[in-house]
């Protein structure tokens, strides 16, 4: 996940909107967003070459994703999957806070990331390349992109300021508004771009929110849709690499009754 958006208690029917797109190479194998066979209460994509997942959302209400901290020269290879903070979340009972502080050993090993967790407590963010611990996503508008919480990159402003304006426009969050913000391939002026040590031509590659190239880019678009009487709308739709539709899931999870179904 490359970049994700977080409304928190900007719609009174909705107290929670997620919206993100997972950027990865097209050639990583992956499962489409479903619940987990062997864990049926969970909701999530699956990698099927490191394990663990980007984004997931359970029958309890419990929510992650986790983006990659964006560093040069500094990847371990050897290093644990990522994915599998978002997974061993889901698939575990610890607060959201607590998981994330519980973290901070320093002894972990894990390549840069930012992750976030949600609970009834709210959303909280924890990213191994800050010294500062765990803290609560504040209300309102938030998002992350490859760097931490909120640093402002021009494709996570711009696509932060179009959901707003959105969600400033309607009582009823619209998935086809949102899927046609994220899927924005406009790039950033070079004077713009960060500085992440890169290169030029690689940092104009991945400065709009929607990349498109053979070999890297958007694989899907991701958006969650809490509403206050108990239940989600998970919306996933999928990419191929010249930036086509590949495929859909569209789910409602039921916190009420625990259960997951097609929509």
């Amino acid at each position: 996940m490359c970049l994700a958006i977080f409304a928190q208690n900007v719609l009174p029917d909705w107290p929670l909107i997620v919206v993100a797109n997972r950027d990865e190479l097209h050639a990583r194998p992956t499962e489409a967003a479903r619940p987990w066979a062997e864990a049926p209460y969970l909701l999530a994509g699956r990698d099927l070459q490191a394990g663990g997942t980007w984004l997931g959302l359970t029958t309890s209400g419990r929510i992650a994703l986790l983006t990659n901290y964006r560093e040069t020269g500094q990847r371990d290879d050897f290093a644990p999957s990522r994915g599998r903070l978002v997974e061993h979340y889901l698939r575990q009972e610890q607060s959201a806070q607590q998981y994330l502080q519980a973290l901070q050993r320093p002894d972990a090993s894990y390549n840069g990331f930012n992750l976030l967790t949600g609970d009834p407590s709210g959303l909280w963010y924890y990213s191994n390349r800050l010294t500062t611990q765990p803290s609560q996503v504040p209300e309102g508008v938030t998002g992350v992109s490859n760097a931490t919480l909120n640093t402002p990159w021009p494709k996570l402003l711009r696509t932060q300021h179009r959901v707003s304006e959105h969600l400033a426009q309607t009582q009823h969050p619209d998935p086809a508004r949102l899927f046609e913000i994220f899927r924005d391939t406009t790039r950033a002026a070079e004077h713009e771009l960060p500085d992440t040590g890169i290169g030029l031509d690689r940092e104009k590659l991945l400065a709009s929110p929607f990349i498109q190239n053979e070999r890297y880019g958007t694989r899907c678009t991701t958006i969650i849709l809490m509403h206050r009487e108990g239940y989600a709308l998970f919306y996933e739709k999928r990419y191929d690499a010249f930036g086509s539709d590949s495929g859909n899931s569209n789910w409602r999870v039921d916190f009420l009754s625990a259960s997951i179904s097609p929509v």
